[in-house]
């Protein structure tokens, strides 16, 4: 499951890219548009600024701006930043597979795939995509 850090990371994103013609966008606007509380955001955005996905400045005229254009961001780094994990299966979750049963498990390919898919479906979205999406469209995070 995607955790509230990782839709509300997507759901900033989104929101500084459309008020882009912004120099710095304060926290407080986007926490007021996005409905999420500034506490939340502030736990959020240096996550976001450490990685380079955003820019902040402080004091009057401060808040953040993104780094890229919005087809830069692609949701699947987003997710793989503010996820502890993605993987549908613990088997999955480290980069050597430790299992016991890793060598006969009949169901370990299908995770596999699905995880795969999982990922190759997030890499295919970006910010921009999300940013053309209609109310009551594809995406809904």
């Amino acid at each position: 499951m995607i955790s509230t850090r990782g839709r509300y990371a997507i759901r900033v994103l989104i929101d500084l890219a459309e008020h882009r013609g912004e120099a710095f966008t304060p926290m407080k606007e986007v926490a007021k548009r996005q409905e999420i509380s500034l506490k939340y955001l502030e736990k959020i955005m240096p996550l976001l600024s450490k990685a380079n996905l955003v820019e902040g400045q402080h004091g009057k005229g401060g808040g953040y701006r993104l780094t890229m254009e919005p087809e830069g961001y692609r949701v699947g780094d987003i997710l793989r930043l503010t996820e502890v994990d993605l993987a549908p299966v613990a088997c999955l979750s480290e980069p050597v597979n430790t299992c016991p049963r890793a060598s006969y498990c009949r169901t370990l390919p299908m995770w596999q795939k699905y995880y795969e898919m999982t990922l190759s479906y997030f890499d295919s979205i970006t910010i921009r995509d999300l940013m053309q999406v209609e109310s009551g469209g594809d995406y809904v995070i």
